[in-house]
């Protein structure tokens, strides 16, 4: 769609341009467990006064304008053209509709945005399965904004279901700890020793990620196939919750992050999957994506604050790409499941010392500057296809919340449209972290490979006794 006319238009950033193209197309999938049987007499009625309002993207399209470049376009929304509420056969068990609703997800997961619209929708699922009454999902496409501005946005729809005056409150998190100071902190020889070691952490981390993400290829395993048009196949989703109280128990024995032990579980369960499902696979060289929150300010603020240009906590896609080696499965591994998470931790470490992200970032502006934007888009999607996996978290609040009277039993999120069999996403919710695998479905039991990260996690809150 050409644009011509400049009015109500504003230019669309770097990211939404590489995220919406014809390299690459995510999607978010936010996914809302209802306590009580879905009424949404009121839907249309919240879109428009609560939803639309948020954010001016949600009544926006992306258009080219006459120098080719693609900008937002304001446009009149039509509500029943973006809720879906499917029709599943009545009278069947919570566990038969399980399958009605994984399939659903699915399905809606694969189907691509008309562009001529704005570029989300809301799916309303009546039905009761085994984990709730009923399900709201929000699908947005992801160059809307990455999960931290989407998380804000749901949010501003959400009140506390005990009192909705009181606003919700979130976990704190220090996902960056200063390092413990010693009596040579000022010390020129101790100074320039760190100025080396983040010169050659960075060379060495970005020079790594640019080969990762040119021509480099993961082994071929049981969570890597190495396929073309993996973003087009169905997906199965699997969900299981921890206990965040027991993994900080976790992260107190091994002096770590709650990201550290968290990752920790994940490359374990992973590797014994693999390991279950084809020999010496554990030992397989294979890289996971870490998705990196930019923001220098973390926590979250009013959408009205984060669209501001001066915001804290601004909205958009502000993420970066943190290629990250699997630990091998070593065959003394059983002995002390906890090195996984003490190996997650001086890998993050070392990353947290480099600026190889800083620098990939730059290499992309360079690629889009002189290349274009499809050629960006085009070197991430090549990043993902490289790699085995993607893992991405964000931080809900500590309440139970509700949406229009409905309490909300659980949330979750999954990402779909990338060129991966496999992607991990967390969210922290009412004291638990509930995480959700995402694998191709026919390639990747997604099922057995949750019930591998609960083993994981189960070996490892053992190791603490």
């Amino acid at each position: 769609m050409e644009l011509k006319e400049a009015e109500e238009t504003e230019p669309v950033s770097p990211s939404g341009q590489y995220l919406n193209s014809s390299a690459l197309s995510l999607s978010v999938l936010g996914v809302l467990e209802s306590e009580i049987p879905i009424d949404d007499s009121q839907c249309f009625s919240l879109l428009k006064d609560i939803f639309l309002p948020i954010n001016p993207r949600f009544s926006s399209i992306m258009v080219v304008d006459e120098n080719g470049e693609k900008r937002w376009k304001r446009v009149e929304v039509k509500l029943r053209n973006h809720v879906k509420v499917p029709i599943f056969p009545s009278g069947l068990s919570p566990e038969a509709y399980d399958k009605y609703f994984d399939d659903y997800i699915s399905e809606i997961g694969m189907e691509l945005f008309p562009q001529s619209q704005p570029l989300w929708e809301v799916h309303i699922i009546k039905y009761p399965t085994s984990h709730a009454a009923g399900f709201l999902i929000f699908k947005l496409h992801h160059s809307l904004g990455d999960g931290f501005s989407l998380m804000g946005a749901l949010l501003s729809c959400l009140q506390r279901a005990d009192d909705p005056s009181v606003p919700l409150t979130f976990p704190s998190v220090n996902r960056f700890p200063s390092n413990k100071k010693d009596g040579n902190n000022s010390n020129i020889f101790s100074n320039m020793y760190k100025t080396f070691c983040v010169v050659s952490e960075t060379v060495s981390d970005f020079c790594w990620s640019f080969v990762k993400s040119a021509w480099l290829q993961d082994d071929r395993t049981p969570i890597y196939s190495g396929d073309d048009g993996i973003e087009f196949r169905p997906v199965s989703v699997a969900t299981t919750a921890f206990s965040l109280d027991q993994i900080k128990q976790i992260k107190t024995k091994v002096d770590a992050t709650v990201n550290d032990v968290i990752a920790g579980i994940i490359f374990l369960g992973t590797r014994l999957y693999m390991q279950e499902m084809r020999q010496r696979s554990g030992e397989a060289n294979s890289t996971t994506l870490v998705l990196l929150n930019t923001r220098a300010f973390r926590s979250y603020e009013s959408v009205k604050d984060m669209v501001k240009p001066d915001a804290k906590s601004p909205w958009g896609n502000y993420f970066a790409f943190l290629h990250v080696s699997i630990p091998k499965l070593a065959d003394d591994w059983s002995s002390n499941p906890l090195d996984f998470v003490v190996k997650a931790r001086q890998i993050m470490n070392v990353k947290k010392n480099s600026l190889g992200a800083y620098l990939t970032g730059r290499l992309l502006e360079i690629v889009r500057k002189f290349r274009g934007p499809e050629a960006a888009a085009r070197y991430i999607r090549s990043t993902l296809k490289n790699s085995s996996m993607t893992i991405t978290n964000v931080i809900g609040p500590v309440e139970k919340m509700a949406l229009n009277n409905h309490p909300c039993k659980g949330l979750y999120f999954v990402v779909t449209g990338a060129p991966q069999s496999l992607s991990v996403t967390i969210v922290s919710y009412m004291g638990k972290l509930r995480i959700a695998v995402v694998g191709e479905d026919g390639f990747i039991d997604s099922h057995k490979l949750k019930s591998s990260i609960e083993n994981a996690f189960e070996m490892m809150l053992n190791g603490t006794s």
